[in-house]
């Protein structure tokens, strides 16, 4: 199974069509959002192209192929424009041999772990920073941002293909961090 990963979307309408391309090019079955799709939330400056409503449309277009869970800036109003649920605090998907516990990364993170067994991923967004490592016995996963990234990172996107987790930068598909969650 190949999922694409993007996260902290902010209201960017360039950021979107960019990960839609993506996702189109890269043939991922689904698309997984974590969280902050519409709102630039109070801390964050505008993002290029802010245009939240045009980004709900876009979206709306492949919403049978989305996965989502809430950000800390996604709300009930947002959900009214999506035609995908946003509101469950997270999601868990069985992927192949392991399971990835989905969230935003303001309730669980590395920090503060749900349950999860050895072997499971920890896929998160939220601090617009990309990470794939291992920890102990599982798997930490942080797309980074598609549209306000931080940490002096690119806008960067996750894909699962065949066991390895990437983050990639948006705009040149080069690698960012990998891991391999199974042989």
């Amino acid at each position: 199974m190949k999922l694409m990963f993007a996260s902290d979307i902010h209201g960017s309408l360039p950021a979107t069509e960019r990960v839609l391309e993506l996702f189109a090019q890269r043939g991922a079955q689904w698309l997984v959002i974590l969280g902050d799709v519409l709102n630039h939330g109070p801390r964050n400056a505008l993002p290029e192209g802010y245009a939240p409503a045009r980004v709900a449309e876009k979206l709306n277009g492949v919403a049978e192929r989305v996965i989502a869970v809430r950000g800390n800036c996604d709300s009930e109003v947002d959900q009214m424009l999506l035609h995908f649920p946003i509101t469950a605090p997270w999601q868990q998907v069985l992927s192949a041999r392991t399971r990835l516990f989905l969230t935003h990364g303001h309730l669980y993170s590395p920090d503060n772990l749900p349950p999860l067994a050895a072997g499971d991923v920890l896929a998160y967004g939220h601090t617009h920073i990309p990470v794939a490592e291992k920890r102990d016995d599982i798997f930490l996963f942080n797309p980074g941002s598609v549209s306000i990234p931080k940490g002096g990172f690119a806008p960067s996107y996750g894909f699962l293909n065949g066991g390895q987790l990437q983050v990639l930068a948006l705009d040149d598909n080069q690698v960012i961090a990998e891991v391999a969650i199974y042989p």
